[in-house]
């Protein structure tokens, strides 16, 4: 299975996540492509590259109705990622610890970005751990 962390530090994979998101909270059974290219105005083949990573990784499933497919929101893998930060939270806050509603929106600017530099910074110290790891043989 691919990494999930390297997975979500992309944007736009983040951007296509958020979308179903919402749509699934306001109901919706499935998005097509052409609704995730209209609402995210990027291009068809962009929006295609990032739903088959994003596939590949489970994040989604996808229904065929036709010649047309609806994507929709999967969570489960996106446990490890909350598994990996509670900690951070839990050692920051103790029992201090806000409780988060997530209201389906999309994130302002700066935390996309903040979102976007974590994403890559763990991305990156996996790259690192694994090539020491490969250098001392373990």
């Amino acid at each position: 299975m691919t990494d999930i962390f390297d997975v979500i530090a992309d944007g736009t994979r983040r951007d296509i996540l958020q979308l179903l998101l919402r749509r699934t909270t306001e109901g919706d059974a499935g998005t097509s492509v052409s609704q995730i290219v209209a609402d995210l105005g990027i291009s068809q083949p962009t929006v295609s590259k990032h739903l088959k990573v994003l596939r590949e990784a489970e994040l989604v499933s996808v229904r065929e109705d036709g010649q047309r497919r609806f994507y929709s929101l999967a969570v489960q893998p996106l446990g490890v990622v909350d598994d990996w930060l509670v900690p951070f939270l839990m050692d920051a806050y103790g029992d201090d610890a806000p409780d988060i509603d997530y209201p389906g929106q999309p994130l302002p600017g700066s935390a996309a970005h903040a979102a976007e530099v974590v994403g890559r910074a763990a991305a990156s110290a996996k790259h690192v751990v694994e090539t020491a790891l490969k250098r001392f043989g373990a």
